[in-house]
């Protein structure tokens, strides 16, 4: 007698039905991924110099109102727009 289970092997189609599975996964995963890296935002070097160009500003609110201003400018776009 052997003490270790003997387990059935698993079926065909539910090999396959995993294995496309796992593909879609992955493949809407990486989709995603690359969608945020792709993402039409401000670019981090915009939202830099717009801090810095408004740090004289005591409140954040004034700060960000100020920053959206700079970036929209930068942009050509009015602040009304965003």
């Amino acid at each position: 007698m052997t003490a270790r289970p003997v387990f059935a092997p698993p079926h065909a189609a539910a090999v396959f039905i995993a294995a496309v599975l796992a593909t879609a996964i992955a493949i809407g995963v990486l989709t995603v991924v690359s969608g945020l890296f792709l993402d039409d935002g401000t670019p981090f070097e915009q939202l830099v110099v717009a801090e810095r160009a408004c740090a004289h500003y005591a409140f954040v609110s004034e700060r960000e109102a100020c920053a959206n201003a700079y970036v929209a400018a930068s942009r050509g776009q009015s602040v009304a727009s965003r």
